[in-house]
């Protein structure tokens, strides 16, 4: 504590201090009153140079100190926020220039020619300092929609607006194009009320892709976590994107990041020294020298290493509070809870999230796998985590195509996947149910195509899931056939409404609500073209209308099962399992069922006590006779059978078409 001139202690001076000086434990660049300090945590490092670049000048060349073990520091007057600079460090007895890992902006090419070289490093590693203090959010706040309420639809920034006919060119691709009036009007229209955005943060392409004049279109190869990708911007990626998510929360939509902290752009031994390798190799899981692969991209962060979870946990809470973020959806996030080979619910990433007062309010989402030992961690995520559903996307898909034997295991997708999913945990930790994500087949080619055609990639074909679980009724790719168009369609009803009515959260691939075709391609990852680029051109009008319409009757009547389902009263209510005849299923034969309706009562303890929904499923070619239940008044909100959107009533035997879903309620309540 400083002491004032007469002994005591002066608490307003170390308030002063600490508004004027950043601590020096504050890495990246922090602006001060009349200058700037930039800190880089670099315990490889006997010595650190900062460069300031001055456009059309050679930069300055200013030496750091050692503020502590591994702290470099530099304090320099004057500078002001859009101050370009890198640091300049010695590597293997070669000189590179890095970016900083903290940067929060970055204006070099985010391209090299390989392989990348000590002079193609000036250019690649220069940041940019920022002061995020002048943006005016305009007194908006986040819609904080409860996860039961949400359905996420999955977008990629530039394939979204790229070829949308109705965009300004110069908001084509871009993050201000999300929020153009004419996609604002399209996620009124479907009730979108939440955008999972593929990564935005600063990456670089692959090696490999380099080499073939490709890129990483997906985003999934990070370079620097802190600063938004300024492809997607016309001037100023920062203040461009922060208006894009003021504008989607004015209109009610959330913002959720998709991240990736399982590896970094440095790929394995052979790629390029960006700044891990060089400042703190450390950082990365060690085997007899060897960087350990729990991803397939070459190298794995250790979150057990202190400054690479402060850096995780740091990147999390900047873009919580400075870009006002609803959520974030964790690539391959089984890595990041790795204790060296084994994943542990209880390691110190999830500790840290669930302690932290900013981190522990957003949403967490959890792909929970990677490619490591016992990589496959579905439902063991902490329970303040929702967690991506591969289960209900591979039963879905194989119900619909016909494979046998598979009704039993859809049923428990239907209910919430509570094998996996325990629902005394719900409504925090429930699944995200899809069943189709960006790695794979849209919901169009699912129909469209019995395999991938993955040629386009440069891979021979070999790359993308093998395990598609699609069929193509009859042609491979696109036909004029009328026979096989109706089929198709329906076929994509029925997973969309499995999806949609399923207990948990929908997720939803946004080029689905088009019809996107990405002409059989599984792993467009590389495709920065009109293969992933939406072709707004192609929209069906009458499968928008139903889609839409399915969603806003999911969000009148799924929240409210979750609600009774989740918690000490999820045992209150009465579930009953029918054949198509009204007979209760027996538990021998479930094995050989191609029908089944499943009715759900709301117990005495709910606000809407005596409520049911009935969902009934035909799987076989032929129709069936179904028997509804005499005790309610039945409207059937979703019958797959058909693209029509009236709620109607049915016959006491209604008939459940052959490869339908049909959803019923028992009243007027949507």
């Amino acid at each position: 504590m400083i002491k004032s001139s007469n002994g005591s202690e002066s608490n307003l001076m170390v308030l002063f201090m600490s508004i004027c000086f950043p601590a020096p434990y504050s890495l990246g660049a922090q602006l001060y009153g009349s200058g700037c300090r930039f800190t880089l945590y670099a315990p490889d490092q006997d010595c650190v140079h900062l460069l300031l670049w001055h456009q059309g000048h050679q930069p300055q060349r200013l030496a750091m100190r050692e503020y502590k073990r591994g702290y470099w520091t530099k304090e320099v007057a004057d500078v002001v926020a859009g101050q370009d600079y890198s640091f300049e460090i010695s590597h293997n007895g070669q000189t590179w220039c890095v970016a900083d890992p903290y940067a929060q902006a970055v204006t070099g090419p985010l391209s090299y020619q390989p392989p990348y070289t000590p002079s193609q490093s000036t250019l690649l590693a220069r940041c940019q300092v920022v002061d995020h203090a002048p943006f005016d959010w305009q007194g908006v706040s986040s819609p904080q929609r409860p996860m039961c309420d949400t359905v996420i639809f999955e977008t990629h920034v530039k394939g979204l607006t790229q070829q949308h006919p109705d965009v300004e060119p110069a908001e084509k691709g871009r993050y201000l194009g999300l929020i153009s009036p004419a996609m604002l009007a399209f996620y009124q229209q479907h009730h979108i009320n939440c955008l999972q955005l593929l990564p935005i943060t600063a990456c670089l392409p692959e090696p490999h892709l380099l080499s073939q004049q490709k890129t990483n279109y997906w985003g999934y190869n990070p370079y620097v976590w802190m600063a938004p990708d300024p492809r997607y911007a016309e001037k100023d990626a920062v203040n461009e994107l922060k208006t894009a998510i003021r504008e989607l929360h004015r209109h009610d939509i959330e913002v959720i990041l998709d991240v990736v902290f399982n590896h970094t752009a440095e790929g394995g031994d052979g790629g390029p020294i960006l700044h891990f390798k060089a400042i703190d190799q450390a950082m990365y899981l060690q085997d007899n020298q060897q960087l350990r692969n729990y991803t397939g991209c070459g190298n794995t962060l250790d979150l057990r290493h202190p400054a690479a979870l402060k850096l995780v946990l740091d990147t999390l809470r900047m873009w919580a509070t400075h870009y006002h973020v609803d959520g974030f959806r964790f690539d391959l996030a089984a890595t990041v809870g790795r204790d060296g080979e084994a994943f542990h619910p209880h390691s110190a990433f999830f500790h840290a999230i669930a302690q932290d007062p900013i981190l522990s309010t957003v949403k967490l989402i959890a792909e929970p796998w990677d490619i490591g030992p016992n990589g496959y961690q579905l439902g063991q995520f902490p329970a303040n985590w929702a967690e991506c559903n591969d289960k209900i996307r591979d039963t879905t898909r194989s119900v619909w195509r016909g494979d046998p034997g598979k009704l039993q295991d859809f049923a428990t997708r239907l209910m919430g996947s509570r094998d996996f999913f325990s629902a005394s945990h719900w409504p925090d930790h429930l699944p995200i149910n899809y069943v189709t994500y960006h790695d794979g087949f849209t919901l169009q080619d699912m129909v469209s195509y019995a395999k991938r055609h993955n040629h386009a990639n440069g891979e021979n074909n070999r790359d993308g899931h093998g395990d598609n679980r699609s069929a193509n009724y009859g042609i491979e790719g696109p036909t004029d056939d009328p026979t096989i168009m109706a089929v198709r369609e329906q076929q994509k009803r029925n997973m969309i409404a499995s999806i949609l009515f399923s207990l948990g959260t929908p997720h939803i691939l946004t080029a689905d609500l088009i019809s996107h075709s990405q002409q059989g391609n599984n792993n467009a990852y590389c495709q920065d073209n009109p293969t992933s680029w939406l072709n707004w051109q192609t929209k069906d009008h009458a499968w928008s209308n139903w889609f839409a319409t399915m969603i806003a009757r999911r969000n009148a009547i799924v929240p409210r099962f979750i609600d009774a389902l989740s918690g000490t009263q999820r045992h209150l209510n009465q579930i009953a399992w029918r054949h198509s005849n009204g007979d209760p299923i027996q538990d021998h034969q479930w094995p050989n069922l191609q029908t089944f309706s499943c009715q759900i009562t709301l117990g005495a303890h709910h606000s809407n006590a005596g409520q049911s929904t009935l969902i009934a499923i035909n799987s076989s070619d032929t129709a069936q006779a179904l028997r509804l239940p005499s005790d309610h008044q039945w409207r059937i909100v979703c019958d797959t059978a058909t693209d029509e959107t009236t709620v109607t009533a049915p016959e006491a035997f209604q008939c459940l078409a052959a490869k339908s879903f049909l959803v019923c309620i028992d009243s007027d309540w949507l």
